[in-house]
């Protein structure tokens, strides 16, 4: 080092000094204890010290100190308890804005340079760089989820599916949660009590962290390189420890990469700042927390216990409801017990509990009743509800009209887009409950014989089984029949859980022989897929735009999607004719139906003239 600096020319302002020396001094040594433990609260003092250095007035008590950035209640605590003790050693009247002897000014290097390892320190870089000591700014610690947590269960689900040969390379969010649940500890569905998280909160950790990339609608999750590139590791580092202890915690490390210390402010440290960007990383360390510690405390091991039997039985299940373990439950829409005629739609619900139906009261995106397969769950010690259960949808499904609810809907339009949500919900056998009026169907905006007809129509050409019944009374009666004949129909059958977005919703062979189905999509799969507002595909409103023409129905539309998918693809087809004629003719040999019928001439014109006329249609 040079005897002597070389001169620099001009003025150089001084620092003013810090108005609150005594606060200054307290969090300097505060700063300094902590850092000789070995605490990362350190820099939490740190940061205090620089807000403190940057305010210009005087402080009469630490709480005033609260308006300051990273002040939070424990420091200010701390700062009042130290300033009673100086209050009451030094007297009430002791001057506590003046300079103690032997306390660094505001603004010296000192201050700020006793935690380098949070700063960004340029010569210590350069030294690192050249080999020299620890001056330098440790990496960041690479993401690695706990075992058995959300995002350690969902990466090596999501890893394991993609080495399947012939794989679709990703999930959809009900069948990755079902997977996703044998390895790991904590509910994906439920939160646990005292928690407003689930496992499945930490999939938008892996989102932000670019491990996961969610795309489509309905929602499909995928990994990204560096998601493929960890869960590889997770998974040879899950292989090498199945002989291994339980609570051994895998670590990766990359290369030349220095680790930080595994909780911030370690054992028994309280965070006293509470600020934003803290509590946003305490939220990601409660996502991502797993229950290996609770294993040594002996009031929560029975919970440990019960948790694993669960996930255990539920492996053993394959995501089947065995004959005795569920039961079957009417579903009823809470528009039928709310709002309009009050007093008919209790009677509804007072029928059925005098009946003894079993019966849920809940939102329905499409139909007003339908029937779950529940699954009975036993309650777990120390928790307050018993686990939700899984729940299956059976084949059934109704939709209750009286006769005048039938005109308005006629009228209105929603009648045919109905009955084309009810035939596209992916149960097979809809069933239409009509409640006669008696004489109060002469004074209908619509005749009568147009009522009669158009649920003729329903049951004729739609194919929706019609039920017809005087009264409340009798809907109730039915529901009550249906209930216990549904409960005998599948008392003794195993139920399965498919997925209607992977298999579709053809039917079997033993259903055309009279044997219920007993593969049936989960209800929260059916009620997603039946919301009426969702964002749609090109294909849907197109379909929709097709059945806006007067005699094309939702079969016919479909038979036209099969060919055409979206508009482009069927302007694409027109201009490949060569005359007006064979454009017009285009879709009049598309079969739609059960039987097979042709769409026919007029329909074909119809459509073409939609979408290939210039101006206004005449």
């Amino acid at each position: 080092m040079p005897a002597s600096e070389p001169v620099r020319l001009g003025r150089k302002r001084a620092l003013p000094s810090c108005p609150n020396p005594l606060f200054l001094k307290w969090l300097t040594e505060l700063r300094d204890e902590a850092k000789e433990k070995g605490l990362k609260i350190q820099y939490t003092y740190q940061k205090a010290i620089s807000s403190l250095n940057k305010y210009p007035l005087p402080l009469q008590n630490a709480k005033e100190a609260k308006i300051l950035q990273n002040f939070g209640d424990g420091i200010c605590k701390i700062l009042d308890e130290k300033l009673q003790r100086h209050l009451r050693e030094k007297g009430p009247d002791a001057p506590i804005h003046s300079l103690p002897k032997g306390a660094p000014p505001a603004g010296r290097p000192d201050n700020n340079s006793l935690a380098p390892s949070r700063q960004k320190n340029a010569a210590g870089d350069r030294g690192k760089d050249k080999g020299g000591g620890g001056g330098g700014r440790k990496k960041k610690r690479e993401y690695m989820p706990q075992k058995r947590s959300g995002g350690y269960a969902v990466l090596l689900t999501l890893y394991r599916q993609s080495q399947i040969p012939g794989s679709k390379g990703y999930m959809f969010k009900l069948e990755l949660q079902d997977e996703a649940q044998l390895l790991c500890d904590k509910s994906f569905s439920v939160p646990d009590l005292g928690s407003k998280y689930t496992a499945w909160s930490s999939v938008s950790t892996l989102i932000q962290r670019n491990l996961v990339i969610k795309t489509h609608n309905p929602a499909r999750y995928s990994l990204t390189e560096e998601g493929l590139s960890l869960a590889e590791r997770l998974e040879s580092a899950e292989q090498g420890t199945k002989d291994k202890p339980v609570g051994d915690r895998v670590e990766v490390r990359s290369e030349g990469e220095e680790v930080e210390e595994d909780e911030e402010g370690g054992p028994g440290v309280v965070d006293l700042t509470g600020s934003d960007d803290e509590e946003e990383e305490e939220k990601e360390k409660e996502e991502e927390r797993i229950q290996p510690t609770c294993v040594s405390q002996p009031g929560r091991e029975v919970d440990v216990v019960g948790l694993d039997s669960q996930a255990t039985s539920r492996k053993a299940n394959g995501g089947c409801l065995l004959p005795g373990s569920y039961e079957i439950i009417l579903c009823v829409d809470f528009i039928e017990t709310t709002g309009g005629s009050h007093h008919r739609k209790q009677e509804l619900v007072k029928e059925l509990q005098r009946n003894g139906v079993n019966f849920d009261v809940r939102k329905l995106n499409v139909g007003d009743f339908l029937w779950v397969a529940r699954e009975k769950m036993a309650p777990v010690p120390g928790q307050l509800r018993a686990p939700a259960g899984r729940e299956l949808v059976l084949d059934y499904i109704i939709e209750r009209k009286r006769m005048d609810d039938l005109c308005g809907s006629i009228i209105d339009g929603r009648f045919r887009e109905q009955k084309f949500r009810l035939k596209r919900c992916g149960l097979r056998r809809p069933v239409y409950l009509v409640e006669e009026c008696g004489t109060a169907a002469s004074h209908l905006s619509l005749p009568e014989a147009t009522l009669q007809q158009a649920i003729v129509n329903t049951q004729v050409v739609d194919g929706f089984f019609v039920k017809r019944v005087q009264d409340v009374r009798e809907s109730a009666a039915y529901l009550t029949v249906m209930t216990r004949y549904l409960t005998k129909l599948y008392q003794n059958r195993t139920l399965i859980c498919r997925s209607r977005q992977l298999e579709g919703d053809e039917g079997s062979d033993e259903e055309e022989r009279g044997i219920p189905s007993c593969a049936l999509i989960s209800f929260a799969e059916f009620n997603y897929g039946a919301v009426k507002n969702k964002c749609q595909t090109v294909r849907e409103v197109f379909a929709r735009q097709l059945m806006q023409i007067s005699g094309l129905s939702g079969d016919k539309a479909a038979a036209i999607l099969e060919q055409y998918s979206t508009p482009h693809s069927l302007l694409a087809a027109y201009e490949q004719c060569a005359s007006e004629a064979e454009k017009e003719k285009l879709l009049s040999s598309i079969r739609y139906g059960k039987l097979k019928r042709n769409l026919g001439p007029a329909l074909s014109r119809t459509v073409y003239q939609l979408y290939c006329t210039q101006g206004a249609l005449s």
